[in-house]
């Protein structure tokens, strides 16, 4: 029987640094599940989704798969909370109530589309989800993200009152820029067959600002409000 600690080379405690690398490795393996499933979630929905072909996906047995994630509800619980959490990251773009809402609106409709740039399988799984009524994931979103809506709606009640953007809807003002900006991921296939390639990043980029102009036009203040405010 040994007893002691077992030490390395350097003389330290090696147990520790044993337990990080076990954790790092995990970490690991766990991230590439994730991105696997994501693909296959995207793919095929839900319902058509397998353990076994996510454990292809990612090159494992589905036994080794299941050790982490031992449901497919599990997984796509586990897929549906990274991607809820990034949307929500990037949606807090107007937190900051005393930032010019030209630059604040502008900083949001690019972190939505660099959302849909980056993550189009993310998004996809994420919508495939809320199309179907959001069956698994409905508590999750309304206890996520209906918070920071109506932090952001707060933002604009605010600019509204203070004269600084005109009176508009700002619940269906962020409907139509979620609906402009994910798009580009979600039917990403139809617009790839309507212009007969793939979306490039030029194509992101006219995005932004086709939809960029679109939202500071729906705040725009009145004609006769700017004038009387350059008078004063």
């Amino acid at each position: 029987m040994r007893i002691g600690k077992t030490v390395n080379a350097h003389g330290t405690d090696a147990a520790p640094a044993a337990i990080k690398r076990r954790a790092l490795n995990r970490d690991k393996l766990e991230a590439e599940i994730l991105a696997g499933a994501v693909r296959v979630f995207a793919e095929y929905g839900y319902e058509g989704a397998s353990i076994a072909a996510v454990a292809d996906n990612a090159g494992l047995s589905k036994q080794n798969l299941m050790y982490y994630f031992p449901t497919k509800q599990a997984l796509y619980q586990r897929v549906l909370d990274d991607v809820l959490d990034e949307w929500l990251a990037r949606m807090d773009t107007l937190a900051d109530p005393t930032g010019k809402p030209r630059d604040m609106l502008r900083a949001y409709v690019q972190a939505k589309l660099r959302f849909s740039r980056e993550q189009p399988f993310a998004s996809r799984v994420y919508a495939m989800e809320v199309i179907s009524g959001a069956p698994l994931y409905g508590e999750q979103i309304r206890a996520s993200v209906v918070p920071l809506m109506r932090k952001d709606i707060d933002v604009f009640e605010r600019w509204i009152n203070e004269g600084r953007i005109g009176h508009v809807n700002a619940t269906h003002l962020l409907f139509a820029i979620w609906a402009m900006t994910q798009s580009y991921a979600d039917f990403g296939a139809q617009m790839a067959l309507v212009l007969g390639r793939k979306l490039t990043r030029r194509d992101f980029d006219d995005a932004e600002e086709m939809i960029v102009n679109m939202v500071l036009s729906a705040v725009a203040l009145p004609v006769q409000v700017q004038a009387a405010g350059a008078a004063q």
